[in-house]
């Protein structure tokens, strides 16, 4: 009897030894603190994706700060060939005004040295006293006779003409030189003013103030004035 007693508590003691144990091994494997540990150590990548990627607003505004033109380069590339200074300083629009400018300057200029060619020409006939030159004759139509010509009225309108084209023709050279000197200034300020800070920070202040009398001893009242920029 003692015997059955002895067996019988053995195996209960074995019964709940293997409960306990399979208890502390479910445990283990699905605590809700291990699972909620392993959702926060993830990482959410989407999320910094989306925060660290740069709008095409932020990229343009990075390029614009980085470049930064010099202002000597911008020069001689200049003076190399009218408007280059210009694309250098990414002003691109001004291109077209700059050789626009130097293609009418060119016509304007090879128009009036032919004229003045012509006029020359006649002037030299009529001055020499020679029948076989009469090349001013031709800017009369056919009907005209040389006899029916006033030859000192014909002299002076031919002089005149020749002084007047060659004024025209010297004045356009000049406007090119002028057009050339002022897109090298113009690359020159462009690039030194490429960082000028233009923000809309601009202000003016209007404030009564006491202004002192040179004449007397009382003071004189007025306004004040102040730009900020």
């Amino acid at each position: 009897m003692a015997i059955k007693r002895t067996i019988l508590s053995l195996l209960c003691a074995a019964a709940a030894a293997a409960a306990t144990a399979q208890t502390n091994d479910a445990d283990s494997i699905g605590t809700p603190d291990v699972l909620m540990a392993e959702v926060v150590e993830v990482p959410d990548t989407t999320a910094q994706t989306a925060a660290v990627k740069p709008s095409r607003y932020d990229v343009w505004e990075e390029r614009s700060v980085v470049f930064n033109p010099d202002p000597s380069r911008a020069v001689w590339m200049s003076a190399l060939f009218p408007g280059l200074g210009q694309v250098y300083n990414r002003r691109y629009w001004k291109l077209p005004i700059i050789v626009g400018a130097y293609l009418g300057l060119g016509y304007a200029t090879s128009w009036n040295n032919s004229m003045l060619d012509d006029y020359s020409r006649a002037y030299r006939d009529i001055m020499d006293n020679d029948p076989g030159t009469n090349s001013y004759m031709d800017f009369f139509p056919p009907t005209v006779t040389e006899e029916s010509l006033d030859k000192q009225w014909l002299t002076s309108l031919l002089q005149s003409r020749k002084n007047f084209y060659r004024r025209n023709r010297d004045l356009c050279i000049i406007s090119m030189v002028g057009v050339y000197l002022l897109a090298m200034v113009d690359a020159y300020v462009d690039a030194s003013l490429s960082h000028f800070d233009v923000s809309p920070d601009l202000s003016m202040d209007i404030a009564p103030a006491i202004i002192p009398e040179g004449r007397g001893q009382r003071p004189a009242f007025g306004l004040q004035w102040a730009l900020n920029f």
